[in-house]
């Protein structure tokens, strides 16, 4: 979560810099600047707040963190 804070603030700095575009653009630009915009912002609420929540159920559901590797070589002193 230590990039949470950068992360959001690039997101309004490149939404901020496209509202122009979307209030007084072409034909063309209008529309365009509105879809990124909108992208923009789903993205990352995707990607901060649903994907690690989903995550964390599927861990939850399938029970547990990784497993721990097994096998020779595998963090114990066998080979020494």
């Amino acid at each position: 979560m230590m990039r949470f804070l950068p992360i959001c603030l690039t997101t309004l700095t490149t939404v901020g810099g496209l509202i122009p575009l979307a209030l007084t653009g072409g034909a063309f630009w209008r529309p365009l600047a509105v879809v990124i915009i909108f992208g923009l912002l789903l993205a990352t609420v995707l990607t901060l707040l649903v994907l690690p929540a989903l995550y964390a159920i599927v861990v939850e559901v399938l029970g547990g963190g990784p497993s721990e590797p097994s096998g020779a070589g595998a963090g114990d002193d066998a080979g020494q």
